[in-house]
């Protein structure tokens, strides 16, 4: 009979290989965006059009990642940092305000709770 650690252990080799953080197609998914992020706090005339694909981009690979392994934090990041880039295109036109170091880092912070949650939820949704 199979203990919980065996069974947690199968699931993770089985789902380690779904996972797009553990591939090189995370570099591009998360960190060149998060990068972005950064680099657009400083660029204000270009923050939208710098911040809302980034944004784009890892919304849609979280929840690629959520349905392709179950990766329990892309369950909440990735409709987060899909609201996120709403709500800079929202600010964009002036219709609602955006202090950008405020939101950049409420957005990343929700990001690393969820990430954090993994530790007493495990990593993965799914059941083996």
């Amino acid at each position: 009979m199979a203990t919980k650690t065996d069974r947690s252990a199968i699931l993770s080799e089985c789902c380690d290989a779904k996972d797009l953080v553990r591939q090189k197609t995370g570099i591009l998914l998360w960190c060149f965006p998060t990068i972005a992020l950064f680099a657009g706090l400083s660029l204000a005339t270009l923050r939208p059009w710098i911040w809302i694909p980034a944004f784009l981009i890892m919304g849609v690979g979280c929840l690629a990642n959520a349905s392709r392994c179950g990766r329990m934090h892309c369950y909440i990041t990735g409709p987060i940092f899909l609201l996120a880039a709403i709500y800079v295109g929202l600010s964009t036109m002036s219709i609602v305000p955006i202090r950008p170091g405020i939101f950049l880092f409420s957005v990343l912070a929700i990001a690393m709770l969820a990430c954090l949650a993994e530790v007493p939820l495990g990593r993965y949704k799914r059941s083996a």
